[in-house]
């Protein structure tokens, strides 16, 4: 008989930030890598990720570090703001400093989420109990014996315990010994005796923990007092951060006086450029951990020794808000900060009679030991694993030795499967107890325990997509992933959810999560898209070929807007068949296209291609969309019907003829026609409101306001249509009818921007989107909202900078009646207004926008030229009706 293969066991000891992590890592990891594995979580806690750092529930205590910096993810660091916007605080913004408690929520929350999506992968097991000891089983796995007398065999530990409990070595034996000596100030229960009256309270230790409990225990008619060596507080956040700064050059291969140097002269040039010194030492951060490793033992106790608490007061700052709640305690007096150490305590009539260093007396309720976490690890399982060789105190007896995050023996050797992470590994790194840093430790652990358990797969044939090329992943994600892309090739709806289906049959399926980042970057759907986006560049290091790799750098610059583009003409030189990344640089219904091809080189792009495709159906359809944008209408026609004949369902080439109708001025017959297929074939098609704007297009152009109203209200008001096509279809028709004189009464524009998010309208991801969010603010007449629009364009990519901006200048012009500057304005952006992508029909609505800024500008002459020209490309009653109406 074969032996049936053991499931590999990890087990957690510590629950808190960094064994949450670390769980959220190995249960993300292995289920992208289908490597099963059997996870043990063991925290005493009632629930995971809290610990002591978030279990508060006091809404005063706020993290010390922006949310915008608080992630779990290395990657994603906008997923925790992203979460308080989906959990009660939509207005969250990444400079904000969420409460602790709401920290521990969304630990907890993230952890159970990557538990439940890891659910057939990766079984956990949460013990409610502690580990006291750990010792080497006979097969060279390690058992962790428990308090409660169970055991755990597992074939990795991880120990994420937590920083060292505070020795309170410092207070006489006296003070110890008395019951008004708070040693652990954040065990349950330990505040209830402080919290009552208003006996003065001590507090020893004047970082983040003291200041915390100052705010807590602050109440008129007592004093907190705050005692350090130091007497230092810690400095605040600025309210207003100053732009980041390159680190100082010199920081290689220096001595601890050299880098003493180089740190003051680059602080002074700081506090020179920025006004703030917090740039500079922000800047050191990515260095500290090898900068403290390139010192000798001598200059890191220096270094402590003469740094240490400027350091820590200075890197490790207050809220905003905190700060000045602390200015104000001490302000009133009633937070009084003193420096020195305690020399004496005696007990009297219920209180504690405490001396000072320097010979002052104070009589207090409670002292309570805020120092912070002690040098040396002295929980029962870590002294196991010193008396038992298995582990050995770090640089300066600060934590515990690694190599790595894995825990050096008594002789020298990292061999056991023990790892540890975050505040053990002090001693070894310096900085390591922040999120920042605990989340990178985390996800380098996990790809570290799972690497040998990845099994290697198979050379052999690899399913493909509608054209062959072969895709990294199994059959039925495959079969899902083609269902997708052949929906957004036909303009046909139901194409997220083929690849929500995709990534749900196989997680580690880089092409399925991209798809989903585009969707919802390009088409507003309902994707998380930096947590898609982030999805597929970890299964792209994992599991992807060359096209793959090349398909998700082309979304992920197209998301973060550095050079989109160029990165997709060059992927389709190099992969012409990759049939989504054609349809995503050719500007037609389903995407923007590639902004600066213009119509000659975007189908000299399609031709070069053609070899791939053979006369594919979907291939043809683009053919005709730029062949119409050419203005060569005829062969634009042809070659739609040919599409058409071939797929009936084709949406590109519908929205080819579409175009073709409208542009050589055959309104009649296109509104039939385009009307027929919308009923039958068109059912089906995810952008249907597109096809209902162009049907009322031709109905605006005949000037029937009746059929107008009629197809806004049945087939493209609010309600029918939701997001990014409210903008671009619902809105700009509004508008359109508005500026011709179709619409009368009011528009109904607040229906509208209701169905759209604050996010789409005032900062839009792309320069399409952007324009038309413009047209639907100035057909309401919200100005304030146009100059956010345009400040959020001003600070954008290159072409909302330099379209979009001016464009809203332009548009306030208008709404606010100064009409010879909005003509001028508009006049000037006509040139370039193709680089915001689309089509000439969707452009048009600036081209409409001038034609009646000139009339209200008195200007008709100008009108009557640019209607004149109109009508050149085409037939429009309506048009004929407003040069008619122009006075002579």
């Amino acid at each position: 008989m074969s032996e049936v293969r053991q499931r590999h066991t990890v087990a957690i000891v510590g629950a808190g930030a960094a064994g949450a992590l670390t769980a959220v890592q190995l249960c993300e990891t292995a289920t992208r890598r289908r490597t099963p594995l059997d996870l043990v979580l063991i925290d005493p806690a009632p629930e995971a990720g809290r610990g002591t750092a978030y279990a508060t529930r006091d809404p005063r205590h706020r993290l010390n570090v922006p949310a915008g910096g608080m992630s779990c993810y290395p990657d994603d660091p906008g997923h925790f703001v992203r979460w308080l916007c989906r959990h009660g605080e939509p207005a969250v913004n990444p400079a904000d400093f969420a409460t602790r408690y709401r920290y521990g929520a969304y630990l907890a929350d993230t952890l159970a989420q990557a538990v439940v999506r890891a659910h057939g992968t990766v079984t956990v097991r949460r013990l409610r109990t502690r580990a006291e000891r750990c010792t080497d089983t006979p097969e060279g796995r390690l058992e962790l014996g428990l308090v409660d007398g169970g055991d755990v065999i597992a074939d990795s530990v991880v120990i994420a315990t937590g920083p060292a409990a505070p020795s309170a070595a410092w207070a006489p034996p006296a003070l110890r010994a008395s019951a008004r000596f708070l040693a652990s100030p954040w065990a349950t229960g330990a505040l209830d005796g402080p919290r009552e009256g208003t006996a003065d309270v001590l507090l020893v230790g004047t970082g983040l923990t003291a200041v915390d409990l100052a705010l807590t225990l602050d109440r008129p008619g007592r004093t907190v007092h705050a005692l350090s060596r130091s007497g230092l507080l810690p400095q605040p956040h600025a309210l207003t951060p100053a732009g980041p700064m390159p680190a100082p050059e010199g920081l290689h291969d220096t001595s601890l006086g050299r880098l003493r140097r180089a740190v003051y002269r680059h602080i002074s040039r700081s506090v020179r450029d920025h006004g703030d010194w917090r740039p500079a030492l922000d800047s050191l951060r990515p260095h500290t951990a090898r900068l403290w490793r390139s010192l000798t033992p001598e200059e890191r106790a220096d270094f402590l020794a003469r740094e240490g608490a400027l350091w820590n007061t200075h890197r490790h700052r207050m809220a905003p808000a905190t700060a000045e709640s602390v200015s104000r305690a001490r302000t009133t007096r009633r937070l009084q900060v003193h420096t020195g150490t305690i020399t004496a305590a005696e007990e009297r009539d219920g209180t504690l009679l405490v001396t000072l260093s320097n010979g002052r007396e104070l009589q207090v309720g409670w002292v309570i030991d805020c120092t912070g976490p002690g040098r040396s690890l002295e929980d029962p399982l870590w002294r196991s694993l010193f008396e038992g060789g298995a582990a050995v105190p770090g640089p300066l007896g600060m934590g515990v030795a690694t190599r790595d995050g894995r825990l050096h023996d008594h002789q020298g050797g990292a061999e056991r499967p023990l790892f540890t992470l975050g505040a053990p590994r002090r001693g070894e790194l310096w900085e390591t107890t922040a999120i920042p840093e605990i989340r990178v430790q985390a996800a380098e652990l996990a790809q570290h325990l799972l690497a040998p358990l990845t099994r290697k797969r198979r050379a052999g044939r690899r399913p493909v997509d509608g054209l062959g090329l072969p895709l990294s992943t199994h059959a039925e994600a495959a079969a899902a992933h083609r269902s997708g892309t052949e929906r957004i090739l036909k303009v046909r709806s139901g194409a997220e959810d083929a690849f929500v289906r995709a990534v749900a049959l196989d997680p580690g399926f880089a092409l399925g999560h991209a798809a989903l980042a585009l969707l919802g970057h390009e088409c507003g759907a309902a994707v998380d898209v930096p947590r898609a986006l982030a999805e597929a560049q970890r299964c792209a290091r994992e599991r992807a070929d060359e096209r793959e790799r090349s398909f998700v750098d082309v979304v992920t610059r197209r998301v973060h807007g550095e050079d989109g583009d160029g990165a997709l003409v060059r992927h389709l030189e190099a992969h012409p068949a990759d049939a989504l990344a054609l349809a995503v640089a050719v500007p037609t219904i389903a995407f923007s296209g590639v902004t600066d091809l213009d119509g000659d080189r975007a189908l000299g792009l399609v031709e070069r291609t053609s070899p791939a495709y053979d006369g594919h159906w979907f291939h043809t359809s683009l053919r005709a969309f730029l062949r119409q944008e050419q203005g060569r209408l005829h062969e634009a026609g042809e070659l739609a019907h040919r599409a058409l004949a071939a797929e009936p369902a084709s949406g590109h080439a519908v929205h080819a003829l579409a175009h073709v109708h409208y542009e050589s001025g055959a309104h009649e017959a296109g509104r039939d026609w385009l009307d027929g297929w919308v009923s039958g074939q068109g059912r089906g098609a995810v952008h249907r409101a597109h096809f209902s704007w162009h049907i009322a297009l031709h109905e605006l152009a005949l000037d029937d306001p009746v059929a107008v109203r009629r197809r806004w209200f049945r087939q493209l008001a609010p309600g029918r249509v939701t997001g990014v096509r409210a903008l671009v279809d619902s809105g700009s028709l509004l508008w359109r009818a508005r500026l011709s004189g179709t619409w009368q009464g009011e528009l109904p524009t607040a229906d509208v921007l209701e169905s759209v998010a604050t996010d789409v309208l005032e900062r839009p991801a792309t320069a399409f989107t952007a324009l038309h969010a413009a047209v639907a603010l100035t057909a309401a007449g919200d100005l304030a909202a146009l100059r956010r629009l345009r400040d959020h364009a001003s600070g954008a990519d290159e072409v909302q900078r330099d379209v979009i901006a001016p464009l809203c200048e332009a548009f306030a012009a208008v709404v606010e009646e100064r009409f010879q500057d909005a003509a001028r304005g508009l006049d000037a952006l006509l040139p370039v207004l193709r680089r915001v992508g689309g089509s000439a029909a969707q452009r048009e609505v600036v081209e409409e926008t001038l034609l009646y800024a000139l009339v209200a500008a008195g200007r008709c002459d100008a009108a009557r030229r640019l209607l004149d020209a109109r009508l050149d490309r085409g037939h429009s009653p309506r048009d004929r009706r407003m040069l008619a109406g122009l006075p002579v």
